[in-house]
């Protein structure tokens, strides 16, 4: 066993490593969606089991258990003979969905970390392209029935070979991807992110020795599992069962169910999605490594304080998912997957949850990531161009307070690009940029409120796609809470408006000079009866404009 005060020193180390690495990576990265809204994550990885041994604070959480799943379909390709072995220098990639991945624009690199000649770890992060080909620009393709549609797919190959970029392979994708002229910025900064992950790396290993180190990374594992199994006493016994709902699957108008009951067994926890939907046609449903990573995410959330480590996965346990929409297969389209299924399994487990810890669990937050994509051709500038735009949503209320508004989404830390950026890379005018007001579902503690932005074409024609979701159903609210506002999408083309067909999912929109498309993001479920909220709240509320008297009224008896 290492001893406590060295044993904390490593693992503040070894933080610190993948923290340097997110900040490498954004600081480097071209496009805003990494530079600015941070969409990426970097950690380190066990060389035997691809076991999760750290990951960077800034990272987005549902690639804690994804960037697990790939790192360990790598190695097994490896010792299968399937995928060309390593060497000094070699970084490999990977998007494949159906190899421990999400959607095909969060594209994964991984390098092997070298010690005395052997492979001591993997060193692997993830980022998302703003475009990977496929029907759309983007990549969010609403009515893809097949992975073909949403983009290119790439199995783990080596596009650094002995630290040189592979032209070949890189040809490759740049032929099948938008503005692939923009790509070698970030492709430089991913690498990059990884090589100063090595040295750094190299130096605590050389501080410490490579066997200190070695067992300080089981001690935490080890340390983890316990703290977890902490946790998981202080649920009571008994068996919690949730529902969750997506609107449609962007194809067939009709639902798709996440099915939940978890139950506590002697020291595990166990998540049964049995009786969940059929895979789906459209893009929404889920594979297997993002479905068990949002289950790792949601428990993140309700348990905080726990470190991130493979030890903290183990008392966790998912069944049930075979032969539902949440175990994807190829050719299944899963663009929706990671930004959209995964929150509202995520939202599945809250409702589960907060039956059993109340005073620990929020009601549900805004749940959508409000995928946007725009790509046209700037004829001020020349060039061809692929936006993407994510936006933030109300958080749930909870036993102690209101919920947060305009919060990033359940599943990372990322944020919306700032609009001064937007409105100097592509050819846009933001019309809209606020609150939105009145969406927090009412409660003792109400939900916080989305946000409210409109989006208007100055130049040339472009194509609009989108993929969100509760635009059928809002959060959940939680112990009598109500839930928050619906997403609305209007599109404003020539003059009128128009709502999609499946509400929050369309694509193929074509946009003109003065067009638009205007969003207004859910706000968060409710916690606890509104008749117990503090009156002078809801005064405050009203005061501020963030509620209108007649709403107040309807919702908390409000009486001016």
């Amino acid at each position: 066993m290492t001893d406590p005060i060295t044993l904390a020193v490593i693992q503040a180390g070894l933080q610190q490593v993948c923290d340097e690495m997110d900040l490498t990576f954004s600081r480097a990265a071209f496009s805003p969606v990494i530079a600015e809204a941070d969409d990426r994550s970097d950690g380190i990885y066990s060389a035997e089991d691809g076991s999760l041994i750290a990951q960077g604070s800034k990272g987005l959480p549902v690639f804690v258990g994804v960037m697990q799943f790939s790192t360990q379909s790598l190695i097994g390709r490896i010792r299968d003979g399937v995928t060309a072995p390593p060497e000094p220098g070699d970084i490999y990639i990977v998007n494949d969905p159906y190899l421990g991945g999400t959607h095909l624009m969060d594209v994964r690199f991984a390098m092997p970390v070298w010690r005395a000649g052997q492979i001591y770890c993997w060193l692997s992060n993830t980022g998302h392209w703003p475009d990977t080909g496929g029907a759309v620009p983007g990549g969010f393709s609403a009515s893809a029935i097949s992975a073909e549609q949403e983009g290119l797919r790439l199995p783990p190959v080596k596009l650094f070979k002995k630290g040189v970029l592979d032209t070949e392979i890189w040809q490759i994708i740049c032929s099948n991807i938008r503005v692939s002229d923009q790509r070698i910025g970030d492709v430089q900064a991913q690498a990059g992110a990884l090589r100063v992950g090595a040295e750094r790396l190299t130096q605590l290993l050389d501080r410490y020795g490579d066997a200190m180190v070695t067992q300080a990374i089981a001690d935490m594992r080890q340390r983890a599992t316990q703290q977890m199994r902490k946790m998981i006493e202080t649920i009571p016994e008994g068996r919690f069962v949730a529902t969750a709902i997506i609107d449609s699957d962007g194809v067939v108008h009709q639902p798709l169910l996440i099915q939940l009951a978890v139950s506590k067994t002697a020291q595990d926890l166990v998540f049964d999605f049995s009786g969940s939907s059929r895979p789906c046609l459209g893009p929404m449903n889920s594979v297997r490594a993002t479905t068990i990573s949002s289950v790792y995410l949601a428990m993140r959330h309700i348990f905080p304080d726990v470190p991130i480590s493979a030890g903290a996965f183990e008392p966790l346990k998912v069944t049930g998912i075979e032969g539902t929409f949440l175990d994807a297969h190829y050719p299944r389209p899963v663009s929706g997957c990671a930004a959209e299924v995964s929150q509202r399994i995520a939202e599945a487990v809250f409702a589960a949850l907060v039956q059993a810890i109340p005073a620990r669990v929020t009601a549900a937050p805004a749940g959508t990531s409000g995928n946007f994509c725009l790509g046209g051709y700037d004829p001020a500038t020349g060039q061809n161009y692929v936006m993407y735009q994510i936006s933030g949503g109300g958080y749930g209320g909870n036993a102690d307070h209101d919920g947060l508004s305009n919060g990033c989404s359940t599943i990372g830390i990322s944020k919306a690009p700032p609009v001064e950026i937007m409105e100097q890379k592509f050819p846009v005018l933001y019309r809209r940029y606020a609150l939105h007001e009145g969406s927090g579902g009412a409660g003792a503690h109400r939900g916080g409120f989305g946000l409210d932005y409109e989006i208007e074409l100055l130049r040339g024609e472009a194509q609009a796609s989108f993929v969100m979701d509760h635009g059928l159903t809002g959060p959940l609210g939680a112990q009598g809470g109500l839930n928050g506002a619906l997403n609305r999408v209007e599109v404003r083309r020539g003059g009128e408006v128009h709502v999609p067909p499946h509400l929050s999912k369309a694509q193929d929109i074509l946009l003109y000079p003065g067009d638009s498309v205007r969003v207004r993001t859910p706000g968060g479920g409710g916690y606890g009866a509104p008749g117990d909220r503090d009156p002078a709240l809801v005064a405050e509320d009203v005061r501020l404009g963030r509620y209108s008297a007649e709403d107040a009224g309807k919702w908390w008896n409000w009486q001016g």
